[in-house]
């Protein structure tokens, strides 16, 4: 395109030539001619002369500007291109960094039931080794043929008591693990399911328990009975738990207690309200518009990564299709409103 625009340049350089040589002829044919004429004609072939010359001068000027915008415009792409790049490696790093977030909350999850199963597990067993135990002595009397009433009756107590014991602790770590299994389920899997929302805010928080109460807090849950959501529980029990261990990082100074509530209604028929609330010191008013901005923390020495509520934002945005809100003042507490639709409509499979 250049080269054309210079051969029309020079193209157009030859014909003011050919004027300016026709004007010097003109010139000539009117030496002996009317003398205002001829200086007329003079006037007029030297403002052309001069336009010719300025025009040629602004042509170099043109085509050195436009070499330099050339080279810019490389510039330019080149830079885009770089800009792009660091943009899509910023972007997987954060989504890596996000993942990895999700994963550690699970974590944090294994060893808070692993440490509340061996409880019940520890009891069984020790229960379990004390009946073996009567019941070899048991075996050595009846081997001896040195059974008494008492011997039997006292065998019998024992063998009612531990079975008991082993029976109900056994119970409570199967349900710890029923309970762990189905949240690390839909953690993992992101799977579509029909679940009932009380039952599973309750899965959700024997999850993070031995967390609440290491910390001293007490939740209250008030939840109707029955009620139905299809979605994705993997998505709502992420947002739960961020909700809580954002209360326990951030909302209580070291050794104080307090009160967590998670309230649930229907504004609609259609429509889930579900309020996240506690009672500590609430976030500042200059922290408040950036709560959900990735990254941010205001306990950045103390191992916060500034990822926990903009995941909830993202989960809450996305596979739970519904809106977030936060009301809280400095030193008041911090309550959450969530709102999503008793049904997603499931256009795509989330990832989370």
């Amino acid at each position: 395109m250049p080269e054309k625009e210079a051969a029309a340049s020079f193209n157009l350089f030859d014909a003011e030539e050919r004027v300016l040589a026709d004007a010097v002829a003109l010139r000539g044919r009117l030496a002996d001619g009317d003398p205002e004429l001829r200086t007329g004609v003079e006037a007029l072939a030297e403002a052309y002369r001069r336009s010719v010359r300025e025009q040629r001068r602004l042509v170099k000027v043109s085509d050195r500007l436009q070499h330099q915008l050339a080279s810019v415009n490389q510039e330019l792409v080149k830079r885009r291109a770089q800009a792009e790049e660091a943009l899509a490696r910023l972007k997987e790093a954060q989504e890596t960094l996000v993942q990895a977030e999700k994963l550690a909350s699970l974590g944090a999850l294994v060893g808070g039931v692993a440490h509340e199963i061996n409880t019940p597990v520890g009891i069984a067993l020790s229960c379990a080794s004390h009946l073996a135990d009567a019941t070899t002595h048991m075996r050595k009397l009846f081997e001896a043929d040195d059974i008494g009433v008492e011997d039997f009756e006292r065998y019998m107590e024992t063998a009612s008591d531990t079975t008991q014991l082993i029976l109900g602790n056994c119970e409570r770590a199967a349900a710890l693990i029923r309970s762990f299994k189905q949240v690390a389920v839909d953690r993992t899997s992101a799977e579509r399911r029909r679940f009932e929302l009380a039952s599973y805010i309750a899965e959700t928080l024997a999850s993070l328990k031995p967390r609440i109460r290491q910390a001293g807090h007490r939740v209250d849950i008030d939840c109707p009975p029955g009620l139905m959501v299809e979605g994705y529980p993997g998505a709502l029990s992420q947002v739960l738990t961020n909700f809580v261990m954002n209360s326990i990082v951030h909302g209580y100074d070291e050794g104080q207690s307090g009160r967590l509530s998670i309230t649930v209604d229907e504004p609609a028929p259609d429509l889930i309200r579900l309020v996240y609330a506690d009672d500590g010191r609430g976030i500042a008013e200059e922290h408040r518009t950036r709560i959900f901005d990735p990254f941010f923390t205001t306990r950045r020495g103390a191992g916060g990564t500034g990822l926990g509520l903009h995941i909830v934002y993202n989960l809450v945005t996305g596979p739970l299709e519904g809106q977030l809100s936060v009301d809280s003042e400095d030193g008041h507490g911090t309550r959450f409103t969530l709102v999503f639709p008793r049904q997603a409509s499931g256009s795509e499979s989330p990832v989370f």
